[in-house]
């Protein structure tokens, strides 16, 4: 008989949320497993504790992040992080590519060039152009789709923005 085990509403959020702390049985810190409110489920929770620990509490650096589950060098890089942007920072940033790796603003500029000097080409005659000027292949659909990314975009100051006047 296959027992079904209702999901943890907590674990789907921390889950969803990108704070899931993946082996929350590497923290053994006392005072925190010993807290009602502290979880070692939930890893931003868990970075700022082992921080507050070592500069509230004076708990040496290393037994802290032992105690937590990290090792110096990672206590370190999470108190500058933290130290940067605050607890909302100790949030892991979405994960993958964060632009354009190809179709670079410089590449599409060329693109635009090739478009202004003829305006017929098809997103599969601008792809071998990008081939055979500059390179390397991309697919046509890419180039419909960073053709439309750039028409969506703002071209000048925002409509609704108010003026600005000295008071």
């Amino acid at each position: 008989m296959r027992v079904m085990m209702a999901a943890d509403p907590k674990v789907a959020a921390l889950a969803q949320a990108r704070s899931l702390n993946p082996h929350p049985d590497r923290v053994t810190d006392p005072a925190f497993l010993a807290s009602p409110f502290c979880d070692p489920r939930d890893l931003v929770q868990v970075k700022y504790e082992m921080v507050r620990r070592v500069r509230v509490d004076s708990v040496p650096v290393a037994q802290a992040a032992l105690a937590f589950g990290y090792c110096r060098q990672t206590f370190y890089e999470i108190a500058a992080v933290l130290d940067a942007g605050g607890p909302s920072a100790l949030v892991a940033g979405k994960s993958g590519p964060k632009g354009p790796r190809k179709l670079t603003d410089a590449v599409m500029d060329h693109i635009d060039g090739w478009r202004a000097a003829e305006p017929g080409l098809s997103a599969r005659d601008l792809a071998a152009e990008v081939t055979a000027e500059l390179g390397f292949t991309v697919h046509p659909r890419s180039i419909e789709r960073a053709l439309a990314r750039r028409r969506e975009r703002p071209s000048g100051p925002e409509q609704d923005e108010e003026p600005k006047t000295r008071a």
